[in-house]
């Protein structure tokens, strides 16, 4: 039988190629979207403003939430801060509340948040979903964004999906990589022993749809079973492209490009993150080593 899916943040890296996964699969997605809605697979929302349109997850079988500003696409100024937080709460918030008071509620809402929740440097540590949370901006964020997720369970089963550092050959993690390390200028970045918790985008599409079907509730890591180091993860790299990775990025490089803050809860953070309850559900990843994936999401 075709399901119903709501999905907010389609039109992002991870979204789109969701929406593309569902639809293959028989079901129905329908997106929020913020511009005027251009046929019946699509409703126009106003989070900012707290506007959704009555009755928008009423009957459906699925909301799954995607929303949320580049964390990476700009320097963090306060007001960017501001923009990557409210971004993420504000849609939270108006579909958990719907949701919460909806007479014919969904079976499922599906909440993404980052494994940054768990701090920005836990050295050598292996982090399960019961690890506790950091206090810098970014794990900050995410609290309040899973908090805000939190009304929804009055009503429905809520899972909170921790995602890591996403693979695609059309962008994210990649993104920015990807010109350096063609041209030859690729490399570590700082000591590049900080570790890195990867996925590849069709492990993460099929996780999401994995655990839309599952009774599992609660938070649940989205990575790799594999996390490596920034300096294994440069070698790996450098052999899938067959260029040299001899430089190093110094930390002050990346204090001066990113300013100090961005620097330590991105390109130097360092979380080794478990996926013991999602593999322990039944879920199989296609890619569960690096190189592999890096070759499939490339092309190699």
């Amino acid at each position: 039988m075709s399901r119903t899916i709501l999905v907010s943040g389609a039109s992002g890296l991870i979204g789109t190629e969701l929406v593309s996964f569902l639809r293959a699969r028989g079901g129905r997605v329908v997106a929020l979207v913020r511009r005027p809605a251009r046929g019946d697979d699509e409703i126009r929302w106003d989070p900012a403003a707290g506007d959704l349109p009555e009755g928008a997850v009423d009957g459906v079988d699925a909301v799954i939430n995607l929303s949320g500003a580049g964390i990476g696409d700009k320097r963090w100024s306060e007001e960017r801060k501001r923009v990557i937080l409210d971004s993420r709460v504000e849609p939270t918030g108006l579909l958990a509340g719907a949701i919460a008071a909806s007479a014919n509620p969904p079976s499922t809402f599906l909440s993404i948040a980052p494994i940054g929740i768990y701090g920005q440097d836990r050295g050598n540590e292996l982090l399960d979903e019961s690890a506790g949370f950091g206090n810098d901006f970014l794990a900050r964020v995410a609290v309040q964004w899973e908090q805000a997720a939190e009304p929804a369970a009055e009503a429905t089963r809520v899972v909170l999906f921790r995602t890591g550092l996403v693979l695609s050959g059309k962008g994210g993690l990649l993104g920015p990589l990807l010109p350096l390390f063609k041209a030859g200028l690729g490399g570590k970045l700082g000591s590049g022993n900080q570790w890195m918790s990867w996925i590849s985008i069709d492990d993460e599409v099929a996780a999401i749809a994995h655990l839309m079907d599952s009774s599992l509730s609660g938070p649940v890591n989205l990575v790799a079973p594999h996390p490596v180091t920034n300096a294994e993860f440069t070698r790996v790299l450098a052999r899938v492209l067959r260029r040299p990775a001899l430089f190093t990025i110094p930390r002050f490089a990346l204090d001066i490009r990113l300013g100090r803050e961005m620097a330590e809860g991105t390109a130097l953070s360092s979380l080794r993150i478990a996926a013991d309850r999602l593999i322990a559900d039944g879920f199989e990843f296609s890619y569960p080593q690096l190189e592999p994936a890096l070759r499939h999401v490339l092309g190699r």
